[in-house]
């Protein structure tokens, strides 16, 4: 099923993902500033605990997918020192930043490729990564269930999906006060630093209508995904889920 990111009900895949690429080739140089004001600069606590909980080792292939301009494939290469990491994104704008950040050193020794992919058609071999990251990404998937059933495919068996996404805070007065900060803080934030307050109105929107912890848990069971777990960050504004793809029985 296709949906539309900002309000959940079907509607062609197309809608969303222009939407997304509109949106994000237009503030791709003003990102990240918007990422550490708006958030008061938690966004880099639930990045340390991303690394906390991914079981990346140094002999590891990763693929960062939705990896905008580095973040995270960077956080990696920096925590974990694998062999190699991929990283990914829908908007040719955003990787260009990412590259920026590589020329300067951003990810030390580790090797980091870049290329443009839409994470639910993604170009690569079945089996061919060890471990897969996702950052704010699968929010933006109007075809999120195809997406998940993407990397399942190409994460080899016994691999882990590592996902930090904005959720919903369980205790109710936390999650009225930040549907109030989502609904009026985060257009004003967006259009003073971007002027694309419209684009920061649909972020917004697509927090407000994507599945809590337990909906995402439940894609990614669907997936084929076990041993799903999630740990919230800042009383469940975000979460990352990190998930298991099986290791195939050996046929007797």
């Amino acid at each position: 099923m296709s949906i539309d990111t900002a309000t959940g009900q079907e509607a062609p895949a197309e809608l969303s993902s222009e939407r997304v690429k509109t949106i994000f080739s237009s503030i791709a140089d003003k990102y990240e500033r918007f990422n550490a004001i708006s958030s008061f600069g938690a966004y880099k606590l639930w990045v340390a605990g991303m690394m906390k909980q991914a079981p990346i080792s140094k002999n590891d292939d990763v693929l960062d997918l939705a990896g905008g301009t580095g973040e995270i494939s960077f956080a990696v290469a920096k925590a974990k020192q694998p062999t190699h990491v991929q990283c990914t994104d829908l908007v040719p704008e955003m990787l260009e930043v990412a590259k920026e950040h590589y020329q300067n050193g951003a990810a030390g020794s580790v090797p980091v490729d870049f290329e443009v992919v839409d994470a639910q058609d993604i170009p690569y071999p079945d089996n061919s990564y060890d471990a897969i990251t996702v950052a704010y990404g699968i929010r933006n998937m109007p075809q999120r269930e195809q997406g998940l059933a993407e990397m399942f495919r190409v994460l080899k068996p016994g691999g882990s999906l590592i996902c930090l996404e904005f959720s919903t805070p369980p205790n109710k007065l936390w999650r009225g006060l930040y549907h109030f900060y989502l609904k009026h803080l985060i257009p004003f934030w967006g259009g003073l630093i971007t002027k694309d307050k419209d684009g920061f109105v649909y972020l917004s929107n697509s927090i407000k209508a994507f599945p809590n912890q337990e909906g995402l848990a439940r894609l990614m069971k669907q997936a084929g995904f076990t041993e799903v777990t999630w740990k919230n960050y800042t009383g469940g504004i975000a979460a990352v889920h990190v998930a298991k793809k099986p290791i195939a029985k050996v046929a007797e």
